[in-house]
């Protein structure tokens, strides 16, 4: 895979299906981060006039464009989905160990052989380059042995029951539909593309706003990989188009089982409730409002170093931590700590070592919350800016420097917008509740995490036992729980996304989508030979 661009050659790609290249005549250009952040009124421009046909790509300079997507039309997206359906039928049959233990062990061989390309992408995309890395990460976790292992267990599992064979396994669902959101398509599509292990084929909409690097890492690193599985075509299909006509001709399609779906709190209850009056099964991936609690005894350098990672990509990604309570035994020495790492983040462009910051469209927002926490009788501890991407403060730049607040008292920090919304930008409440002793407090601390109405990762800095196994025990919300690590690491076999509440939905649970798109199914089987004498009370 190559993501180089040589001059006025720009890479086109069509829709995917059934294997092979389907071209419409409209295109979206995909162009590179660092070209809008060198001038973003005219880049942009110059995509509207591409778009509409005005402007040729032969005469657009080097580095602006990435390439160029073919928007899928009505009829490609309907032969995209009976492709789909055609091809489930085939590969469900295929043996577990081909589907799953080779489809993982290939597929983690095509990302790292593509490693390099893979985070060059998600760079001219937009993504930093320690961000990049991180969410490769999670692929690699995700197809590790010890995943593996653990999904083979919840996929099949047999039992010898006298004469009985007895088998308790998850059957695919059928065609799983995978709409990814704008701030990480190219990595919640390769998340989607894994329920393909459990039997199902997959329809998959590139963003209009990121098309290119989907669609050319699943046709150039997934589909080699089912190529060399045998797996049959139209088992991946990828079509680009606006959501909305796209999702109305999923949920009214009669080969479409599921629909995966990413994005805001408020369109995706929605989906979800189409889903449901159309009789197909809602996964959702929709907003965290992450909390990181720490105890009197935690490491506090660890603690601000997890607290921190709300920072990454300026807060614009749903598992990094939004907030914090901290007991206030050590809550001046913790938010010092927060505060050093968090003025020592620096802008700059994705490509460059160090970056964690992203550009942020929503300044009238951030200033909004800001302003309402203040007024609410939160301190600013650092922050609060806007900033160019050399650090020169503006408010017109892109950047927004990263903010951390103090908010003083846990009864009422609810009230404050900054923290009872999921934020998406760079804005960073630590809570410090009033003096209690440890036993109330820590009640309080687990009331709070508890009523949450999100549910995708809590975590806990402490030492003593007792905190961490009543923490552990108590803590109801959530997809995954972390204890004294990263908030945000992926780690096998836990799985790296899904959650409770407004995260996940009425059916949100910790996501492995290869078990969130199968269902299950016992089987009894008994040798003719060994049938005499069994019937319906015969053990």
């Amino acid at each position: 895979m190559s993501t180089k661009v040589e001059p006025h050659q720009l890479p086109s790609l069509g829709s995917f299906v059934r294997g092979k290249d389907v071209e419409s005549g409209k295109w979206v250009y995909s162009l590179s981060a660092r070209a809008v952040l060198d001038d973003s009124f005219a880049n942009l421009t110059l995509k509207r006039n591409l778009e509409a046909g005005r402007v040729s790509a032969a005469d657009v300079a080097p580095g602006v464009l990435v390439g160029r997507v073919s928007v899928a039309d009505p009829d490609t997206v309907q032969d995209a989905l009976a492709a789909a359906a055609e091809a489930t039928r085939l590969w469900r049959s295929v043996p577990l160990s081909v589907r799953l233990e080779d489809w993982n062990r290939l597929l983690r061989e095509a990302i790292h052989d593509n490693e390099r390309e893979l985070i060059d992408m998600l760079t001219l995309e937009g993504h930093p380059l320690e961000l990049a890395r991180w969410e490769l990460s999670g692929m690699y976790e995700l197809t590790r042995p010890e995943t593996t292992g653990f999904l083979r267990s919840q996929l099949w599992q047999e039992f010898a029951i006298g004469a009985r064979r007895n088998i308790v396994r998850r059957q695919p669902d059928g065609v799983v539909c995978v709409n990814p959101p704008a701030n990480a398509p190219l990595v919640s599509a390769l998340l989607g593309v894994t329920s393909i292990a459990g039997g199902n084929a997959v329809v998959l909409r590139a963003p209009r706003t990121a098309p290119f690097g989907v669609s050319s890492v699943l046709r150039n690193v997934i589909a080699p990989v089912l190529d060399e599985l045998g797996a049959p075509p139209g088992l991946l299909n990828i079509v680009c188009g606006h959501p909305g006509p796209m999702l109305d001709a999923w949920i009214a399609s009669e080969h479409v089982d599921d629909i995966m779906y990413f994005g805001d709190v408020g369109p995706g209850l929605k989906i979800e409730r189409r889903c449901v009056e159309a009789g197909k099964k809602p996964i959702l991936e929709l907003a965290g409002n992450d909390i990181v609690l720490v105890w009197r005894d935690a490491d506090l350098e660890g603690a601000a170093d997890a607290i921190v990672e709300g920072f990454y990509g300026s807060g614009q990604l749903c598992m990094v931590p939004n907030r914090a309570i901290v007991h206030p035994a050590v809550a001046d020495e913790l938010i010092e700590l927060v505060r050093v790492r968090a003025t020592a983040l620096k802008p700059g462009y994705p490509d460059e070592e160090g970056v964690l910051l992203s550009p942020v469209l929503r300044h009238d927002k951030f200033t909004r919350y800001l302003e309402d926490a203040v007024e609410k009788g939160a301190t600013v501890v650092t922050g609060g800016k806007g900033m160019q991407i050399d650090g020169t403060l503006d408010e017109a730049g892109f950047f927004l420097q990263p903010t951390v607040l103090r908010v003083d008292g846990l009864s009422r920090a609810g009230e404050l917008s900054a923290v009872a919304d999921e934020t998406f930008f760079p804005l960073m409440p630590i809570i410090v509740p009033h003096a209690a002793e440890d036993a109330t407090l820590f009640d309080s601390f687990l009331e709070f995490v508890n009523a949450s109405p999100y549910g995708l990762r809590n975590s806990l800095w402490a030492r003593d036992d007792a905190v961490i196994d009543r923490f552990v025990a108590q803590t109801v919300k959530g997809g995954l729980l972390k204890v004294n690590d990263s908030h945000i690491a992926f780690t096998a076999p836990l799985p790296s996304h899904g959650g409770t509440g407004l995260t996940g939905g009425a059916f949100g649970e910790a996501n492995f989508p290869v078990l969130r798109t199968t269902h299950l199914q016992g089987v009894s089987i008994i040798r003719p030979e060994h049938r005499e004498g069994h019937d319906a009370h015969t053990r």
